[in-house]
């Protein structure tokens, strides 16, 4: 699932996102590795990560379909997909 990325892809911050997603579900908190996870899955180009993990096989929690959901709500009200 990919989406056109117009010249709005870096619109929002991380924490806007993260306000978005709150304000719009009860709450909801979700982390930048959420968010850049689901930016990824989406085609938006993302800056380079310097804070890589130390050892090949370690494991990043993956984003639940819920929090999935409400980020993807997030970027298109911001319009970034």
């Amino acid at each position: 699932m990919r989406w056109t990325i117009t010249s709005a892809e870096s619109k929002a911050t991380y924490e806007e996102i993260k306000k978005y997603v709150a304000e719009n579900n009860d709450g909801m908190k979700v982390s930048n590795l959420y968010i850049a996870q689901v930016k990824r899955k989406c085609g938006i180009e993302l800056a380079e990560n310097f804070n890589l993990p130390k050892s090949e096989d370690s494991r990043q929690p993956q984003c639940p379909q819920e929090k999935e959901d409400a980020i993807i709500e997030a970027l298109k009200a911001f319009q970034m997909i």
